[in-house]
């Protein structure tokens, strides 16, 4: 994959929209409510952006309400919880827009100026998939994205890209794995563009400090699960399948 750290002017404002790429800009959600609003202020603002999906993950805690108090914003309420992947796939399946912009919504610091930095690359033609990274955030985030740079929730890319998962429905945390992987197979060019002074809400502040441990471990346990899955169960012409 090819990457570069800058972060790139957005597409000038008076572009028309019927010019270019229909953009959908996903956020799946799961008991966000306190987190969320910050989110969707930074995403609605963006002129780049034609519609915006919230996808709630069965939440408890008045995520999806939160949302709908965004004017223009759609929600969608899932019956039952199918993490971060099925969260994502039926975002995608509820737009037609040829490109795709996964926001996270626990995000600190996060500003429209990050979200254009991601999709502009993308409708402009420079490649086919954006991932944002954290830099001058909080200390945890940082280092996390140092050591594994295209694991972000943060990244604009083309359908087929998406499309060409084979079982994203099932992978819950180990989504972005996938994307990653569906790239290199469909030998797309994929930039990477710094987000400097975003983090993450720090699953151990939200949940507390055992539950949240725990929900860490089980994060990273599904990430390594897809991480095999994908290498071992699914050959070249399945993910090629779609892209082609």
């Amino acid at each position: 994959m090819n990457a570069s750290g800058t972060e790139p002017r957005p597409t000038p404002a008076g572009e028309s929209r019927d010019d270019r790429p229909k953009v959908a800009a996903i956020l799946p959600a799961f008991n966000e409510a306190e987190r969320i609003g910050g989110v969707l202020r930074a995403v609605v603002g963006s002129k780049l952006v034609d519609e915006v999906i919230v996808v709630d993950d069965c939440s408890t805690d008045g995520t999806a309400e939160v949302a709908s108090g965004f004017p223009g914003v759609r929600v969608i309420r899932l019956p039952k919880n199918l993490g971060k992947g099925g969260a994502m796939a039926a975002g995608v399946q509820s737009t037609r827009a040829e490109v795709l912009a996964f926001v996270d919504a626990d995000l600190e610091g996060f500003e429209t100026h990050h979200l254009d930095a991601i999709v502009s690359p993308v409708l402009s033609g420079a490649c086919d998939m954006c991932v944002g990274v954290f830099r001058g955030g909080r200390f945890w985030s940082d280092t996390a994205q140092w050591i594994t740079p295209y694991i972000s929730g943060q990244r604009a890319l083309v359908r087929r890209i998406f499309e060409a998962v084979p079982m994203m429905r099932e992978l819950r945390m180990g989504a972005e794995v996938a994307l990653n992987e569906a790239a290199r197979r469909q030998r797309a060019v994929v930039r990477r563009v710094v987000l400097h002074g975003v983090s993450h809400a720090f699953k151990e502040r939200k949940m507390g400090l055992v539950k949240g441990a725990a929900a860490r471990a089980k994060m990273y346990g599904e990430i390594g699960r897809a991480m095999v899955r994908i290498r071992r169960r699914y050959p070249r012409r399945v993910w090629r399948r779609k892209g082609d």
